[in-house]
C-alpha cells in the first residue's frame, strides 16, 4: 500500500495558497483601480458644475448664452421619452418572455428565436439608431420627434428585458405552478396570478436598470438626428425633442470654443446621475422589498 507523501501534500498546499493570495490580490487591485477612477471622475463634474446648479439652470430654456442656459428641455424631453419607452418595451418585452418561456413549445424555431434575442442583446447601440432612422423617421415619415426617438431606444432595450423577464420567469418555483393547476386553475390563471407577482420583482428590477441604459445612451439619436439646440418645450410624444445625454454631448463638443460649456456640461451630467442613481436604487428597494414574499 502506498502512503501518502505528507511533504509533498504540503508543498503542493503551499503553492495553492500562494497562488491564491497572488489572485485575490490581484482581483483586490483590480477592483480598487475601478473605484479611483470612478471616484476621480465623480469628483471632477462635482467640482467642475456643482456650482452652476441652480433653480434657474433646472427650470430655464437653452440658450445660446450660458449664463442664461437652461436643462428643463432636456428634462422634459428625457420625460416624454420614458413615456414612449416604458410601456412598449414592458408590454412587448414581458408579452414575449411569457411567450417564450410558457408557451412556445420547444423546438427549432423557439431557440432560433432565442438565440437572435441574445444576439440582439450585444448589438452596438448606434446600430439601433441606423435602424429607427430608416424605418420610423423615413419610412413611417413621423421625423425626429419623441416618438421616433421611444421607439428607437425601445429596440434598444427591448432584448434585455426579454432576457431579464426570461429568467425571472424560469426563477418561480414550479411547485407553485404544479400547485395552481392541482386547484383546477388554466394555464393563464396560473400565469396571471401565480407566476407574474412571483417573478414580478426580478422583471422590474431588470426593466429599470434597462431604462436607465436608455436613459444614458446618446449615439441612436445622434443618428436620428435629435437636435441639442432646441428652444421649445416638448408638449407631446409628436413634438421635437432633445435629451439629457444630447445637451451633455454638444455642450462637451462646443467647450472647445465656449469655456463655461464645459461647466454645464459637468452640471448635466451630475443631474443625470442623481437620476439614474434614483432609478438605480428604486430597483433595489423593489427587490428587497418582494425576495421573501415567495
Amino acid at each position: 500500500m502506498k502512503y501518502v507523501d505528507t511533504n509533498q501534500v504540503q508543498k503542493n498546499m503551499n503553492g495553492r495558497l500562494l497562488k491564491n493570495n497572488i489572485l485575490k490580490s490581484v482581483f483586490f487591485l483590480a477592483t480598487i483601480f475601478g473605484l479611483i477612477v470612478l471616484a476621480v471622475l465623480i469628483i471632477r463634474v462635482i467640482i467642475q458644475g456643482a456650482s452652476w446648479i441652480n433653480m434657474d439652470f433646472l427650470t430655464n430654456k437653452l440658450s445660446t448664452s450660458p449664463d442664461r442656459a437652461g436643462i428643463m428641455g432636456a428634462i422634459l424631453g428625457t420625460f416624454w421619452l420614458m413615456v414612449v419607452v416604458i410601456p412598449v418595451t414592458l408590454i412587448l418585452g414581458v408579452g414575449t418572455a411569457i411567450y417564450l418561456e410558457l408557451y412556445a413549445r420547444k423546438g427549432r424555431f423557439q431557440s432560433f428565436i432565442q438565440t437572435n434575442i441574445a444576439n440582439l442583446a450585444g448589438v452596438p447601440s448606434i446600430v439601433y439608431g441606423i435602424l429607427g432612422m430608416t424605418i420610423f423617421v423615413r419610412a413611417l415619415d413621423f421625423g425626429n420627434v419623441v416618438l421616433a426617438g421611444g421607439l428607437t431606444m425601445s429596440l434598444l432595450v427591448l432584448p434585455i428585458i426579454i432576457v431579464a423577464a426570461q429568467e425571472s420567469i424560469r426563477a418561480v418555483p414550479q411547485h407553485l405552478s404544479e400547485a395552481s393547476y392541482g386547484m383546477g386553475a388554466t394555464k393563464w390563471q396560473t400565469v396571471k396570478n401565480i407566476i407574474l407577482p412571483a417573478a414580478l420583482p426580478g422583471i422590474l428590477t431588470g426593466s429599470i436598470l434597462s431604462l436607465s441604459r436608455a436613459i444614458g445612451e446618446t449615439a441612436p439619436l445622434v443618428v436620428i438626428g435629435i437636435p441639442a439646440l432646441l428652444i421649445p418645450f416638448p408638449g407631446g410624444i409628436m413634438d421635437r425633442f432633445t435629451v439629457l445625454p444630447m445637451q451633455i454631448y454638444y455642450w462637451t463638443i462646443d467647450s472647445s470654443l465656449v469655456e463655461e460649456y464645459a461647466n454645464l456640461a459637468a452640471a448635466t451630467i451630475i443631474v443625470l446621475l442623481v437620476l439614474l442613481f434614483l432609478l438605480n436604487a428604486t430597483a433595489i428597494v423593489i427587490r428587497n422589498k418582494f425576495q421573501k414574499r415567495y
